[in-house]
């Protein structure tokens, strides 16, 4: 078992299973954070090579881009697991939502696939899609925005 420099041990079964889920969701990095402590488990581009860290505060990062608008959009309905995104109920069938659907509170808006469960992703209130911000069978990371509601 690995210490961090605040003296709190870091949980090796859960560096196990965010690889593991990595792995089986073909993503490159995920972080948690849970009670203050903070995990990220990350892989080279060879797939096998994973790499933990815990760090105890963020570095300063210093960039030329624009700062972005912080949060999600306030029509967003965002990601509640890692997994994988389908916006059809089945391969081959019509999707889900198109942008300009009047969906109403509960509607059925994507699925997100997350350790072989599928979980739909419902409307949390009535609106119109104004915006899809994922593709079929695409990687979504905690708190990504899927979809728009106007």
């Amino acid at each position: 078992m690995a210490k961090k420099d605040g003296g709190s041990s870091i949980d090796a079964d859960a560096i196990r299973q965010l690889a593991d889920l990595l792995t089986e969701t073909n993503l490159t990095e995920i972080e948690i954070e849970n009670g203050g402590g903070r995990i990220r488990v990350s892989r080279g581009g060879g797939g096998g090579h994973f790499v933990a860290a815990a760090p105890a505060t963020a570095a300063p990062t210093t960039s030329t881009e624009p700062a972005k608008p912080t949060g999600p959009h306030p029509g967003a309905v965002t990601s509640p697991m890692v997994g994988t995104v389908y916006v059809a109920p089945q391969p081959g069938s019509p999707p889900f939502i198109k942008v300009g659907d009047s969906v109403k509170e509960g509607d059925t808006l994507l699925i997100v696939e997350a350790m072989k469960t599928m979980n739909p992703i419902a409307a949390p209130r009535a609106g119109t899609v104004t915006e899809i911000c994922v593709k079929d069978m695409q990687p979504v990371e905690f708190g990504q925005q899927l979809v728009i509601i106007g």
